[in-house]
Order: C-alpha cells, then sequence, then structure tokens
C-alpha cells in the first residue's frame, strides 16, 4: 500500500533541492573513524599485497584515501577475482568481510588468481554509518560513465582497464532494519514519491545478474554461507524484497542496467552479497564469516569452472 510518509525533511510529494539536501546533510553526525577502522588494517597488509591509493575522497570538509589492495606479483596470465566492500558505508559486515578475507585467506590464492580488493568504497557513508554519500546520492545506483557520485566514478575508473577481463566480483552487501525504517523513507521523500512499506528478508541472500545468469555459481555460495548462518526465505508472495525468489536464497537484478557496482566488471561469475545483521538468530562475528566464505566460496567455484 502506498502511503506519503512524514519525513522530517522536505515537502510530501515534492522531490529535494538544495535547500532539502543540505538540511539532511546537516543532520548527518560521524560516528566512526575510516582512518582508525579501515586505513589502519589496511596499512598492516602492505608487507603481504601492493596498497594503492585509487583515488581521494574529499566530502563533508574531510580528505578520504579510496584503498584498493592487490595481489602482489600481479602476473597478467592468471584470472581476475575482484571483491568490492562498503559501496553502502553503513553495511559494516562488507567492510570487515573484505579485510578479514584478506587477511586470513587471500595468501592461498596466490599464484592462482590475481585478487583486487576495496574494501570501503564509501568512506564518508562508512563514518556517518549512511547508506548515501554527502550529496544524498546513493552511491549503488551510480556505477556508469559520467557518475554523479564520486565514489562511484572512482571504482568505475580503477576497473575500467580491467573491464571484461575479470572472471569473479564478489560485491559485499548487507540487509538491514534500518533500510525499512530510515533509508527507503529518506529515498521516497528525496524523490517526492510515494513510500511503499516492504519487508526486510530474515537472513543471507544473494543477487544474481538476470541478464548473465549463473545458477550453479550462486548456489555454491549459498551452500557456503548455510554452513555459517541462515539462509532467508521467501515471503508469502514467493519473493524478497519486491524481486521473485529464482532459486534458494537468490533473486535477480540486471545489475549493469541498474547502475549497480557487479555489474562494472562484466564478470562471469557476479554476485551481490545480502547479510541480515539484525537478526536475534547471527552475530556480527557470524555476518563478518558469511562474507568471508561468500568469497571464499565465488573464488573456488570460478577457478573450477573457468
Amino acid at each position: 500500500m502506498q502511503q506519503i510518509l512524514s519525513y522530517p525533511i522536505g515537502i510530501p510529494g515534492q522531490p529535494w533541492g538544495d535547500a532539502e539536501r543540505a538540511a539532511w546533510r546537516s543532520r548527518q553526525l560521524r560516528q566512526r573513524s575510516h582512518a582508525d577502522d579501515v586505513v589502519t588494517r589496511v596499512d598492516a597488509l602492505r608487507d603481504r599485497f601492493d596498497i594503492e591509493t585509487y583515488a581521494t575522497l574529499d566530502a563533508g570538509g574531510r580528505s578520504y584515501p579510496l584503498l584498493a589492495i592487490r595481489s602482489r606479483d600481479w602476473n597478467p596470465d592468471l584470472p581476475i577475482g575482484v571483491v568490492t566492500g562498503g559501496v553502502h558505508g553503513y553495511e559494516t559486515s562488507g567492510i570487515e568481510g573484505a579485510l578479514a578475507f584478506v587477511e586470513q585467506c587471500a595468501a592461498g590464492y596466490a599464484g592462482r588468481i590475481n585478487l583486487l580488493v576495496v574494501p570501503c568504497v564509501s568512506p564518508w557513508g562508512y563514518e556517518h554509518v549512511q547508506r548515501w554519500n554527502v550529496d544524498a546520492i546513493d552511491p549503488n545506483r551510480s556505477f556508469r560513465a559520467g557518475s554523479p557520485a564520486q565514489e562511484s566514478a572512482a571504482l568505475v575508473a580503477l576497473l575500467a582497464p580491467l573491464r571484461d577481463s575479470v572472471l569473479v566480483h564478489v560485491d559485499l552487501h548487507e540487509t538491514t532494519d534500518t533500510d525499512e525504517s530510515e533509508f527507503r523513507p529518506a529515498l521516497a521523500a528525496r524523490d517526492g514519491m510515494p513510500f511503499e512499506p516492504g519487508g526486510i528478508p530474515d537472513g543471507f541472500y544473494l543477487v544474481d545478474d538476470s541478464e548473465h545468469p549463473q545458477p550453479a555459481f550462486q548456489q555454491a555460495v549459498i551452500a557456503a554461507v548455510e554452513r555459517v548462518t541462515h539462509i532467508a526465505p521467501a515471503d508469502a508472495d514467493g519473493g524478497m524484497i519486491g524481486s521473485p525468489v529464482v532459486a534458494h536464497g537468490v533473486i535477480e537484478y540486471p545489475l549493469e542496467r541498474l547502475g549497480l557496482c557487479a555489474g562494472i566488471t562484466g564478470a562471469r561469475y557476479v554476485t551481490t552479497t545480502e547479510v541480515y545483521p539484525d537478526s536475534p538468530r547471527t552475530t556480527p562475528a557470524q555476518c563478518n564469516a558469511a562474507q568471508v566464505a561468500s568469497i571464499v566460496a565465488a573464488l573456488d567455484y570460478a577457478l573450477a569452472h573457468r
């Protein structure tokens, strides 16, 4: 059922202008430190991996290094695996999972696949526990040429030389209760649209590419994660977040057409993970472990089915 939601910014039914975006920005509070939580951990990897500052993000009066971690001794004869986390900065297990994978597992792939890991695409969003960037733009609808989102444009530029050379790309996300209580209402208010109440899936699920689906690949990832945390069931209509469930724990989007991060590499094997950190049936440690399990399963499947 559609309804006009009373959001604290803007006039219901009217899209935001500059004043409303400024009012929204003024409400965002810095709650944690990208330098302490992310940069410090990346710096600790410099003796084992090549670290690149691929751009600098200037947002909210601060500058943030956008960091990529690469396999040392990059071999052009090997396939490429890409892992991205923190496209939505508030989705903590994506950042934690990407870093934990590099710290714990990435060395085991040396000589088998070139790895490029971007653990935190949106550091301003990470610090402010926000889905959008400082300009009230969703980075994960903005991965395209001429992107209005600095974070998205920088990642597109980083990965452009690898376009269509990537074998596997895993993009790490969460679906949280605040998606329904804050971020979807904010989106409706920003765009002057009616808010359509939905639901939050209770458990982990994946998003495949509807234009190039890889169902066996997705199920290999689901099977690995199911040993760590529970998989979300379909709702009463056979769907999740408005999309039909096409297999156990899997929905599909046209990734590139929607400007989603997972669609920018042209990889044969691609998935977007969705962890549910608010479930009473899981813990933060399990959420992080589920992200790591996703990456490992995706890489192993892709290498076995090149």
